[in-house]
């Protein structure tokens, strides 16, 4: 399964609890209808999954399938901590809820940004402001959307080299320019060879192929609208060549660029 199979789920979430020190702290047996996305923030406990004992520690980020038989407790309870999501996943293409592709316990790490997507996502659910449900929704989303970023393709990007992120951002602003892997590595101020190479080494793409995704994703948007002609996406994308743009765009895209329109789009 790919990220992009996510792209029609809606996430409802059913109860969220920061679970911090107690002296008490246990999970009684039950069958579970959701799942549970447990990301251990300290200390550590023994879970008991449809019968398998697993020991969970600081940085662990445990996965519980709906259906499954839960049970939980820890020898120090007053050190264990966690952030805990029950929540099912609805595909609004097929009309059927979807799992989580992730093993039961991963070693996802201590992840700064993710937590306090967490912690945000515990102030909404505890204060409950207008729309709060849509809010709930976009960080449960956020929250999983990096964990499967980080365990699926082993990808994290809140950990790039800073000069890496410079670069990005760079790319970004000014894509349609005339840019080169040189352009670009003496605005981080780099050697355009070491430059490609710990691009590729933190992004695992090209540079090359990093400049192309962006122009071509642009591009595929302003056709989308209707509003320009090919030649014209071509040159505000940063193409100085139409022919050269209409066969790169077929090769990423899979098809010509002349096919892309507002009417076969579905977006605008």
């Amino acid at each position: 399964m790919q990220l992009e199979d996510f792209s029609n789920a809606i996430p409802t979430l059913g109860y969220f609890n920061n679970r911090t020190s107690t002296s008490t702290w246990v999970i009684e047996p039950s069958k579970i209808d959701f799942i549970d996305l447990t990301y251990v923030t300290k200390g550590e406990a023994t879970y008991t999954i449809n019968n398998e004992k697993i020991t969970v520690k600081t940085g662990d980020l445990l996965c519980i399938p709906k259906g499954s038989e839960r049970y939980a407790i820890s020898d120090t309870p007053a050190e264990f901590e966690c952030l805990a999501a029950n929540f099912t996943i609805h595909d609004l293409t097929s009309g059927k809820d979807i799992d989580v592709p992730l093993p039961l316990v991963s070693a996802a790490g201590v992840h700064g940004d993710i937590i306090s997507y967490y912690r945000r996502l515990n102030e909404i659910w505890l204060s409950r402001p207008s729309g709060y449900i849509m809010c709930v929704r976009a960080y449960l989303m956020l929250i999983l959307q990096r964990f499967l970023t980080i365990l699926m393709y082993e990808i994290n990007t809140h950990q790039f080299d800073p000069r890496v992120k410079k670069a990005i951002r760079f790319i970004t602003d000014n894509y349609a320019d005339s840019l080169n892997i040189s352009t670009v590595a003496e605005a981080v101020s780099l050697n355009p060879v070491y430059f490609g190479a710990l691009f590729k080494k933190e992004t695992q793409v090209t540079f090359r192929d990093y400049l192309n995704t962006i122009r071509l994703n642009q591009a595929e948007d302003m056709l989308r609208s209707g509003k320009w002609n090919v030649s014209e996406v071509a040159q505000y994308c940063g193409f100085t060549d139409v022919f050269y743009f209409s066969r790169l765009f077929k090769k990423y895209k899979g098809v010509p660029p002349s096919t892309v329109s507002s009417k076969n789009s579905g977006i605008f």
